[in-house]
């Protein structure tokens, strides 16, 4: 006699009771680590946005954030104003830093006026202008947190990614690589150039500051392009804030 247990529909039922369970489960956890996922999210945000106009914890070659205990308080003592800019509109916005950068260029590829989030910071006398970019490396997504002053020269980046290799294009969020840009000027003769990562760059200390060039990483090809191109397409579309601000 067939017992129940062999009959197709039985496994058929089985299987859709054992994804109801796992699906339920699954969704229970996401739903009660969400906050804790999204606190994570904005205290790594500050850190970046830190990192990028010099308030990090930076030991010899290391690139070092300050701690996430400290990350609200030095956030809210060196960002003085969080902006956002939307064409010719700008606005205060506390929370500007939670701006989706990824949604905000789906959305402007939809037709969309952009929401582009910039941070005002002051530390030892110096206002830095902090902006959040995104691109696209060889594997994945690559992003950085720029900071220049008001004529568009570098003061300090960081830089990191989704999947690049490691030991290539994972070294762009390696100091020696963001380090360099400290100094780039994204102008030249009043024109915005954004600055390339070259393997032709004769400059292999870096001291020319006005050429738009910095080393490109051995074997990263790819990966050096696409922050390049991330750069170039993504801050210009500041230019027209900083012309704004040389004015008033």
């Amino acid at each position: 006699m067939e017992k129940r247990t062999d009959k197709n529909s039985y496994t058929i039922l089985f299987a859709i009771a054992m994804v109801i369970v796992v699906g339920g489960l699954l969704a229970f956890t996401a739903s009660a680590l969400r906050p804790k996922i999204d606190n994570n999210e904005r205290l790594e945000k500050q850190q970046n946005i830190l990192y990028a106009m010099g308030v990090n914890e930076n030991e010899g070659n290391s690139a070092i954030f300050v701690s996430t205990k400290k990350a609200p308080e030095l956030f809210k003592q060196y960002i003085k104003k969080q902006l956002v800019i939307e064409g010719d509109k700008v606005s205060e916005d506390d929370n500007a830093y939670l701006i989706d950068v990824k949604k905000q260029q789906t959305s402007a590829k939809a037709g969309n006026v952009r929401k582009l989030p910039l941070f005002v910071g002051e530390k030892d006398g110096q206002t830095f202008y902090i902006a959040p970019i995104r691109g696209k490396g060889l594997w994945d997504a690559v992003w950085a947190y720029i900071a220049m002053d008001e004529n568009m020269v570098v003061q300090g980046a960081y830089f990191d990614h989704k999947g690049e290799t490691a030991g290539l294009g994972a070294n762009i969020k390696q100091r020696f690589f963001m380090d360099d840009f400290i100094g780039e000027h994204l102008k030249s003769n009043g024109s915005f150039k954004g600055i390339n990562i070259s393997k032709s760059n004769n400059d292999p200390k870096n001291e020319d500051k006005t050429d738009n060039e910095v080393d490109a990483i051995a074997g990263a090809t790819i990966t050096g392009d696409g922050v390049a191109a991330m750069i170039k397409s993504e801050l210009k579309q500041y230019v027209p804030y900083f012309e704004n601000l040389k004015k008033n």
